[in-house]
């Protein structure tokens, strides 16, 4: 790896790995440390060139957030985890679970989206209106290069199509919004084509995790209280 991660880690037990969104860092998570700590060894990384994690000179894409993930979970050692991502991280989380199933215990999705197509007009049009501006003076400004990648990521990527979310076999939670930045049916079919996949939909807007941690950690420790049983009765 060309850089190295920071991540904040609490509590002992099964990994999980927190994915924040874009422009974000692991402090989005400081309700979910809190709460999954008491029975995970739970981990908030700052995706590269976010938080306190250093740009690097590696490609700024999913593919690359996705094989740094899996560096990083070498270094610590760590063979399985689950991982549960918000916006740009589910779809990290989705480019890493296609990849490299056999590393996912479970996965949680929440708010994300396999292409601009799945984000609500009215969200859409700034970004690409601010990522051509930054283009533009990305040659002579670092903020503007630095917007230009942020802003890019939301227009070009992840570029997943939905028969690719049928080959993954891991137990997935997708969770959303009812007012959230993506559409409905969006995310209705990531959960429909993700086989055995459970739907939850949370009153709320995009930042469910952050303004209703109450409601979304339960939904969440309920999905993971579930598998367990599961696991138990085989």
């Amino acid at each position: 790896m060309d850089t190295t991660l920071y991540y904040q880690e609490k509590g002992k037990g099964e990994p999980l790995f927190l994915l924040h969104g874009n422009g974000e860092d692991g402090t989005y998570f400081k309700n979910q440390i809190e709460f999954f700590s008491a029975k995970y060894r739970t981990l908030a990384v700052d995706t590269r060139g976010h938080g306190k994690s250093p740009r690097g000179t590696a490609p700024f894409t999913m593919e690359q957030f996705a094989e740094d993930l899996n560096e990083l979970m070498n270094e610590l050692q760590i063979s399985r985890a689950i991982i549960l991502g918000f916006s740009d991280g589910a779809n990290i989380a989705m480019k890493f679970a296609l990849k490299y199933p056999q590393k996912v215990t479970a996965l949680i999705l929440n708010g994300g989206n396999l292409d601009k197509k799945g984000i609500k007009a009215r969200v859409q049009i700034p970004i690409e209106i601010g990522y051509k501006i930054a283009k533009k003076f990305a040659l002579k400004s670092q903020d503007a290069k630095r917007n230009m990648e942020l802003l890019g990521l939301m227009i070009y990527e992840p570029d997943i199509d939905f028969y690719e979310l049928r080959s993954i076999q891991i137990p997935t939670l997708v969770i959303a919004g009812t007012r959230d930045m993506i559409k409905r049916t969006h995310t209705e079919s990531i959960a429909e084509n993700i086989p055995n996949a459970r739907l939850a939909i949370v009153k709320g807007n995009h930042f469910i995790a952050n303004k209703k941690a109450k409601i979304f950690n339960k939904e969440v420790e309920d999905f993971l209280q579930a598998i367990n049983e599961e696991q138990l009765l085989m």
